[in-house]
């Protein structure tokens, strides 16, 4: 029995965050409202210059799950690499153990009251369910615009995590496509990835994705640039990238991640030195385009759970 009175229900929040005072507020408020709240919640401040170390010391002292670190100033924003180094320096400072499930959580986010008690029992339904998210929107003109991000992924913006699961697919990669390379993993190891557009776990996104350096512009393209890492083949990122053309922000967002792309392409780029994976992933990739993405990634999920029940059976938390 955790200290919120839930038996198997103790999850981590680890929030590496930059000079968020604009969104902090929101964010905050949002996770101390939730109906389940986080046995703990370590909030890692990357070297913030604005008012944020004063937020976070203002909310720490209201919620005493809240944990603080500070690192030295960098000198400027760090996605991608920079991001997953300040998670990591939030990870190390607990024992993964301790806790049933972990969530990579930004604070830009503003989540629904009943987020995490609805995503823990998704994942108390299907003991494979290894990493999970609600869809993030962003709101534009008094109206919420979705990001369009796929249901075979749970969301780089709040991963919610089985601790089992995250420790057999060894963490996160320290590079841009940190956050798909992750949920291909999972599935390679029998694991469910996934993310629901449900109106009870929607969430906005305070700043939109792929945003947060300098522009939407450089944003896709280092998007572009990510999914060539990964190991991403040409047709399928053409055929992505015509379908982000048609969506929000029209153009300018499908057409930068092919151009981020083509540039690494060109210019021989290192990729991602797994083949097992990267072969992986373009059988992958082939059978979305014959079969449509909803029915491969389905496929592999029916695997994942047919490997399951040929295992020793597993608790409600992923353990054997």
């Amino acid at each position: 029995m955790n200290v919120n009175g839930q038996s198997g229900r103790r999850y981590v929040l680890i929030t590496p965050c930059r000079d968020e005072a604009v969104y902090a507020r929101r964010s905050l408020d949002s996770v101390l409202k939730q109906s389940v709240p986080p046995a703990l919640w370590v909030i890692v401040d990357d070297g913030s210059s604005d008012d944020t170390p004063k937020i976070l010391a203002e909310y720490a002292a209201k919620a005493p799950y809240i944990k603080i670190v500070r690192r030295d100033d960098r000198g400027k924003r760090a996605v991608g690499p920079g991001v997953i180094d300040a998670f990591y320096a939030g990870l190390d400072t607990i024992r993964m153990e301790d806790f049933d499930y972990l969530c990579k959580f930004d604070l830009d986010l503003d989540i629904p009251e009943i987020y995490f008690e609805v995503l823990m029992q998704r994942m108390e339904a299907d003991p494979r369910m290894g990493t999970c998210s609600g869809k993030p929107y962003f709101e534009r003109d008094g109206n919420l615009i979705s990001e369009k991000c796929g249901d075979e992924m749970s969301v780089g913006m709040t991963k919610f995590y089985r601790v089992a699961c995250f420790k057999e697919i060894g963490g996160f990669v320290r590079e841009v496509m940190w956050d798909g390379i992750d949920c291909h993993r999972c599935r390679m190891l029998n694991w469910i990835a996934c993310s629901w557009d449900d109106p009870e776990i929607r969430f906005i996104h305070l700043r939109p994705m792929g945003s947060s350096q300098q522009s939407i512009w450089v944003g896709r393209q280092r998007h572009g640039f990510g999914q060539y890492f990964m190991g991403t083949g040409w047709l399928y990122m053409t055929a992505s990238s015509i379908f982000r053309i048609a969506h929000p922000p029209y153009f300018v967002g499908g057409f930068g991640m092919w151009w981020g792309y083509a540039k690494s392409a060109f210019a021989g780029k290192p990729r991602y030195n797994d083949l097992e994976f990267r072969k992986f992933l373009r059988a992958y990739q082939l059978d979305c385009l014959v079969s449509g993405k909803a029915r491969a990634t389905e496929k592999l999920h029916a695997a994942c759970r047919r490997a399951a029940k040929a295992e020793p059976q597993m608790n409600a938390d992923g353990r054997k």
